[in-house]
């Protein structure tokens, strides 16, 4: 059953890893489920304090999500239209490949700021860099945020070497 549990946790850990890139995927939540669903069925694995360390960085990760994309639009002018148009730029060109979704959040607060909320081209595209590079900063904090988690993770389950399964 160890087996079960632990190929569960590895795959929650690692779907978590690759959603920290793709931006349906709620990466970093991910590894946080796996880890406390292992620490709720095998509680020897970890203790509450590393759980609660992970839980910490997990927050960060949530919060530069949103202060990333927020930030980034605002410094550049951008409005709450070019948020939503960089979202959901993003969430199409998600489905293509990494490129296109950078270009997607680009070209979605651009439309959106010059339709919706009625701006110049100039001021359009400012909105779009700047929510395309609060996007690249935020993807950037959530890996690196998701990477802590697991070094925290390995580094404690790999001292407690008697906590894995046998060969």
């Amino acid at each position: 059953m160890d087996y079960v549990i632990w190929s569960f946790v590895l795959s929650l850990l690692f779907i978590g890893l690759v959603g920290c890139i793709v931006p349906m995927l709620p990466g970093t939540t991910l590894i946080l489920l796996g880890i406390v669903l292992l620490k709720l069925l095998l509680p020897v694995t970890l203790g509450w304090t590393i759980v609660g360390w992970i839980a910490l960085i997990w927050l960060l990760s949530v919060l530069a999500d949103f202060l990333g994309i927020i930030i980034g639009a605002r410094m550049f002018g951008g409005s709450k239209w070019g948020m939503s148009g960089a979202t959901g730029g993003a969430l199409v060109g998600m489905f293509f490949s990494l490129p296109a979704l950078l270009v997607g959040t680009f070209f979605g607060a651009v439309v959106a700021e010059k339709i919706g909320a009625k701006k110049t081209d100039r001021e359009s595209l400012r909105a779009g860099v700047g929510a395309t590079a609060g996007f690249l900063l935020s993807t950037v904090v959530r890996v690196a945020c998701a990477l802590l988690m697991l070094a925290l993770f390995f580094t404690t389950v790999l001292t407690r070497s008697s906590v894995l399964p046998p060969p």
